[in-house]
């Protein structure tokens, strides 16, 4: 059974940073692509990065280009998102998400919902003016 665990959520003063972590347990292996999802409070949950797992090729969102990394370190089966310059209206649960379709669909600039099978339980990030 696969499962995905989130941490490194927390409170920071914009301009702040923080790292998020996913690991991955059961079969991990398996996997094509991983993202990271965010639902701010009355919002619908958005994409904000995608990762294809054989390429280490990257997608971010605008509104995250150039202040978040996603990156995935493979002999700990664990997925980063490093968050620099956060602003308030980063604030959310941010979620990860594992998928199997082949190709990734982030290859096309793709980081849809539906494309992601596995989803882990969220870890809050609130980022304070």
């Amino acid at each position: 059974q696969v499962q995905l665990v989130e941490s490194g959520g927390g409170s920071v003063q914009a301009g702040g940073s923080l790292r998020l972590s996913c690991a991955a347990f059961g079969y991990a292996y398996s996997f094509s692509c991983m993202a990271w999802f965010r639902r701010a409070p009355g919002k619908e949950r958005e994409a904000v990065a995608g990762y294809i797992i054989s390429t280490g090729i990257t997608h971010y969102v605008d509104s995250v280009k150039g202040r978040f990394t996603i990156s995935q370190d493979n002999a700990k089966n664990t997925l980063y998102l490093q968050m620099n310059s956060l602003q308030p209206e980063d604030t959310a649960m941010y979620y990860c998400a594992a998928g199997f379709q082949s190709p990734c669909p982030v290859r096309y600039g793709r980081i849809n919902e539906g494309d992601f099978y596995y989803w882990g339980q969220g870890t809050q990030v609130t980022v304070s003016s």
